[in-house]
C-alpha cells in the first residue's frame, strides 16, 4: 500500500529478506503530529512496540476509545478493528517496531464520523479568568 504522509515503513523480516511465510516485521517512523486515517487490516493481527516518542491510538466503530503508549509499551490491534494511529507529540518523532500476521499489505480505509470532541469547559473564577478565545 502507499505510504501515509508523515509515516515511513521499512521491512526488516518478510519473504524477500528472510523467507518468512506468515509474518511481516519492520520499523515505522511517524513524524510529529502525523496520523493515519481510520482503517483496519482485515483478518490480520498487528503488534506495535514503541521504541521512542508517544503513540496515541484511537479505535472502535466511531474511534471512541483512546489510549497512549510510550517507550517499552506494546499495542495489540485485533483483526477488523477500526483504528487510527497518531503521533501524540508536536515535535518528537515516534519510532516503533511493527509485526503483522501476514505479508499482504491489507488496508481497508474507512469513512468514519468520529465521536464529537469533548466540549472545552473552563474553570472561571477570580483566580482563573476566562480564556481569550479571539486569538
Amino acid at each position: 500500500t502507499p505510504q501515509t504522509p508523515g509515516m515511513d515503513r521499512a521491512a526488516a523480516i518478510n519473504y524477500a529478506t528472510a523467507g518468512a511465510q506468515k509474518l511481516w516485521a519492520g520499523t515505522v517512523t511517524i513524524h510529529p503530529d502525523a496520523k493515519t486515517g481510520a482503517h483496519h487490516h482485515g483478518e490480520l493481527e498487528s503488534v506495535i512496540y514503541v521504541l521512542s516518542g508517544r503513540a496515541r491510538m484511537r479505535w472502535g466503530d466511531r474511534l471512541e476509545y483512546v489510549a497512549e503508549a510510550g517507550p517499552g509499551d506494546f499495542i495489540y490491534v485485533p483483526p477488523f478493528v477500526p483504528h487510527q494511529e497518531i503521533n501524540a507529540s508536536p515535535d518528537e518523532v515516534l519510532q516503533c517496531v511493527l509485526v503483522r500476521s501476514d505479508q499482504q499489505p491489507i488496508v481497508v480505509n474507512l469513512d468514519i464520523a468520529p465521536v464529537e470532541a469533548p466540549e472545552a469547559v473552563h474553570w472561571i473564577d477570580p483566580i482563573h479568568p476566562a480564556p481569550d478565545e479571539s486569538k
